[in-house]
């Protein structure tokens, strides 16, 4: 049911740090595209200390929370009930709180994947590469388990790791091999390739880009493209980016906060490569 324009709504996206968060501009657009204008969207420097503190003080206004690290797990304890996407990575991103009072946690990264995903024409591939083992390869490894009917590689740098996405892997019933970080460039021939590492750890592999790549994810936006996702376009490879992530799990955040359902994807994507162009043009 979508909300009355004459109700006023608090939402906002906690973590630390925060200040970059794209989560406002997004949020906003989307309000004002709906004419929601009594809703509002803001940031919150908060720390898992602090976290409980301030979901307690929260008054019946607030619509949800957008929650970004370190927070994602650190908000389960305090949870009245959890999403079953949510709780197969023990990860929440987004905190709804009912009508009655009760806080929900729910998980809009995994199922934003697959709709960037679709969006760019990848419904299902018989195998897949992983590149990295962080925090954003479990949902990774949840969302390819929809998409993936075969076999999927994951390319590591250290034993603790490795042991980590076999735990993801089983938990999740994926079928997950695991492989040295230095035969990465293997990956790059798979008919679809995750990464979600840390700015900058992938770019020498960008030498070693097939001449007809299939697809890439790169889970980051900023800064962009990442000499891997260039290099996979040089060679005609569909590449998908982390924006399209952080607008796909942000419009099913808007569903959910809002009721109304469909989110503006065109105009929240259009704002946030704004900001990010935005932000481009002032650094030195």
């Amino acid at each position: 049911m979508r909300a009355r324009a004459t109700d006023a709504h608090r939402a906002a996206v906690l973590g630390s740090p925060i200040a970059h968060s794209l989560s406002p501009v997004l949020h906003r657009a989307a309000y004002e595209a709906l004419e929601l204008t009594d809703w509002t969207y803001d940031r919150f420097e908060i720390d898992e200390a602090a976290l409980p503190g301030f979901v307690a003080g929260l008054g019946g206004e607030w619509a949800g929370l957008s929650l970004t690290m370190p927070l994602k797990r650190a908000v389960i304890p305090l949870l009245d009930e959890i999403s079953e996407t949510a709780a197969s990575v023990d990860a929440v991103n987004t905190l709804l709180f009912t009508e009655d009072g009760r806080r929900v946690g729910d998980n809009t990264d995994i199922p934003g994947m697959v709709a960037a995903l679709r969006e760019h024409g990848v419904e299902q591939v018989d195998s897949a590469a992983i590149l990295g083992a962080g925090a954003t390869a479990s949902s990774a490894l949840a969302a390819l388990a929809r998409v993936c009917s075969g076999e999927i590689v994951a390319y590591v740098r250290s034993a603790a790791r490795a042991d980590e996405m076999r735990q993801w892997g089983e938990r999740l019933a994926v079928d997950v091999r695991v492989a040295d970080w230095s035969a990465a460039a293997d990956a790059l021939r798979f008919p679809l390739v995750v990464a979600t590492t840390p700015a900058g750890a992938t770019d020498a592999l960008a030498a070693s880009v097939p001449e007809r790549p299939a697809t890439l994810f790169d889970v980051l936006y900023e800064p962009w493209p990442t000499e891997l996702a260039a290099r996979w376009s040089m060679f005609g490879g569909a590449v998908v980016s982390g924006l399209d992530l952080l607008v796909h799990q942000a419009v099913l955040q808007v569903e959910q906060m809002t009721g109304i359902t469909p989110a503006p994807v065109e105009a929240m994507r259009k704002a946030g490569e704004h900001a990010l162009a935005s932000r481009q043009t002032v650094q030195p």
